[in-house]
């Protein structure tokens, strides 16, 4: 046996591998991209960021599993073509292997996008579903084919004329997928109005606590313990009594996209704080009105 055989299968080995994983996110990325360019009307804002969300993890992956897979690809090919031997017999059956699972990932792929038509996705999405399947997994079925039968051994310009091309398709999908999220900035920065809000509702709770003790609100924030602060380069929280009851104020960077978080009633009548669970906001400095009810205050006392 070649002394370099266990060398050679490892590489060939870590070649299919990262193919299987390039294409699961690219499949994945064509489908998140799909959805997001195609809404379903029954689904949620919450499903919508789910999307967007696939879309960065699948961006991530591509670039680090596809530049493996040329690279390793390129390597095993380049020894391939000066020891043609036991390395071939090694490896055969795994390159059977790989085009035994793109054939079984095409029909378990259809079936279940057979499987979502029939639970009412949309038609359109459901056509290019299929499409997306066929245009990923047909190329790499071909490759493996033709591989298994040594084609690219003798046609070393045509293989890297097929790689150029995947290269070209995984690109694309990457291009398309960064047009539809966030930037890491504005990621960043929504997380942090996210972190007001979580801060504003703490606030809110000491609040309605002070309320409990003392009957009356507070005059200042000053007068609460361990207030929690804006995050830095945040404008500062602002609280002032009102008269319905008081006001909490912030500055946001973002506009707020998932309203179902929001999903508790808005108003409740026999509650101190009557609408203490509305913290949908705007872009720009935004204050939540807080309605408060002394008398119901005084029957829970």
């Amino acid at each position: 046996m070649n002394e370099h055989t266990p060398k050679q299968f490892v590489l060939q080995l870590g070649s299919l591998a990262s193919l299987y994983l390039t294409i699961i996110f690219l499949l994945l990325l064509a489908f998140s991209l799909i959805n997001i360019q195609f809404p379903d009307p029954s689904e949620s804002f919450y499903s919508l960021g789910n999307h967007a969300d696939s879309v960065r993890v699948s961006i991530a992956a591509l670039l680090v599993f596809f530049p493996a897979y040329l690279f390793l690809t390129r390597t095993v090919n380049k020894t391939r073509r000066v020891q043609a031997g036991s390395y071939t017999a090694l490896t055969k059956w795994l390159i059977y292997l790989s085009l035994f699972v793109a054939g079984s990932t095409i029909l378990i792929d259809l079936a279940v996008l057979i499987y979502g038509f029939l639970e009412g996705d949309l038609t359109v999405r459901f056509a290019l579903k299929i499409l997306a399947v066929l245009v990923v997994i047909i190329p790499a079925f071909f490759y493996y084919l033709k591989d298994s039968q040594g084609y690219w051994l003798k046609k070393e310009k045509l293989s890297i004329y097929f790689g150029v091309f995947s290269a070209l398709v995984v690109l694309t999908g990457i291009l398309f997928g960064l047009q539809y999220i966030e930037t890491p900035a504005e990621v960043r920065e929504g997380r942090l109005d996210e972190k007001q809000v979580e801060d504003l509702q703490t606030i809110q709770w000491q609040i309605e606590d002070y309320l409990y003790v003392n009957g009356v609100l507070p005059e200042t924030l000053g007068e609460l313990e361990n207030v929690p602060s804006a995050p830095e380069n945040r404008a500062a929280y602002a609280y002032s009594i009102t008269d319905s009851g008081f006001s909490l104020c912030a500055t946001f960077v973002t506009e707020q996209q998932d309203s179902a978080s929001f999903a508790k009633p808005l108003r409740d009548q026999r509650a101190v704080i009557v609408n203490a669970y509305d913290w949908q906001y705007e872009k720009g400095e935004y204050c939540f009105e807080r309605i408060v009810n002394f008398s119901n205050l005084e029957n829970q006392s």
